[in-house]
């Protein structure tokens, strides 16, 4: 009976340690737990950010950074814009999750109350989640910024136009521009305004007569350019477009029309080297034609022989009437030789 009383006890002692270390065990995970979210939680309940403990606990578990979505809506409270959105702690979670900025569209929603702006929740993370930096279209929204047309780390650093005299101009411009939130996802960013700017300022250029109304008026060609829109379907509002400098650059027009003239130089060349080599080809014949004449002439002298001596055997000339063409053949070479002018010794020193 002893015996049994003491396993009796022994069995209750063993029960109550594991009881006992279950219970620790239990207070040291409620104690870490407190630990973890004890200052986030007290920063809610003195900013009445009404996000409890349990809210926190979830949070992690759901793989939300506590410390973000607190300080966020900390951040949205304090500055009175849950006043003008409704912002819930779920709607930060779930922003998070998406891969958003919280902080970032936080801010932007405060700069843009501040400044009187139309931005609401639903549009800054959308902007957010487009891959847009909202907090930086805010400000500029306030506080327009400055592009350089060309860029200067990309293309060259000047655009090159040509007037109606073919004078080069080499100008560079600056544009000041407003984002324009509402056109903001979806848009065109600052490479297409660039472009459309570089591309308005050339044909404006291009259009004047000359190179010195670009000079003396630099004015007109950006009220051309502007009067053009460039600003549709992008996301800024083009305040100004102003130029920078103006260099002028080397004559194209006088370039153009002296190549022209090369090449038209060239052409005669080559047009008057095939009628040389033609009348090249035409003298080679007239040579070999005289050459065949002669030949045929020296044929024909020598049956002059013949022909007087089947003459002599008919009995249609006689010695007389030989004699007498002997001496007119002799007349006629001594006319040629007195025609003939004698040429001039040549005399060496």
């Amino acid at each position: 009976m002893s015996t049994l009383n003491l396993l009796a006890a022994d069995d209750n002692t063993t029960i109550i340690w594991i009881v006992g270390i279950v219970v620790f065990l239990f207070a040291l995970f409620i104690f870490a737990l407190f630990a973890r979210f004890a200052g986030l939680w007290i920063q809610c309940k003195l900013t009445k950010a009404k996000i409890g403990f349990f809210d926190l606990v979830m949070m992690t578990i759901r793989k939300v950074n506590p410390t973000i979505i607190v300080r966020s809506k900390i951040m949205a409270i304090q500055a009175g814009v849950t006043k003008s959105y409704d912002i819930s702690t779920r709607d930060l979670e779930a922003h998070y999750l998406a891969g958003g900025n919280v902080p970032n569209v936080i801010r932007a929603l405060i700069a843009a109350q501040r400044a009187k702006i139309d931005l609401d929740w639903q549009s800054a993370q959308a902007i957010d989640l487009a891959g847009r930096d909202i907090l930086d279209a805010v400000r500029t929204s306030v506080y327009p910024k400055v592009i350089d047309c060309p860029d200067p780390r990309k293309t060259n650093s000047t655009l090159d136009a040509v007037a109606g005299d073919g004078i080069q101009l080499n100008v560079r411009a600056r544009v000041t521009v407003r984002t324009n939130l509402k056109q903001l996802v979806g848009g065109a960013t600052e490479e297409t305004v660039i472009a459309r700017v570089g591309q308005g300022i050339v044909q404006a250029i291009g259009s004047t007569s000359t190179y010195e109304q670009v000079l003396e008026n630099p004015d007109k060609i950006t009220q051309i350019v502007l009067n053009e829109g460039l600003e549709k379907q992008t996301a800024y509002t083009i305040v100004s477009i102003d130029i920078a400098d103006i260099d002028v650059g080397e004559n194209i027009g006088a370039r153009l029309q002296a190549d022209h003239a090369e090449a038209e130089m060239r052409v005669a060349q080559a047009k008057a080297e095939q009628r040389r080599a033609e009348q090249k080809a035409r003298e080679q014949e007239m040579v070999a034609l005289t050459q065949e004449n002669r030949a045929q002439v020296v044929l024909a002298e020598a049956k002059v022989p013949e022909a007087i001596a089947e003459a002599f055997r008919s009995g249609k000339i006689g010695i007389l009437d030989y004699y007498e063409l002997k001496n007119v053949q002799a007349d006629t070479k001594m006319r040629d030789m007195i025609g003939t002018p004698e040429r001039e010794p040549s005399t060496t020193s």
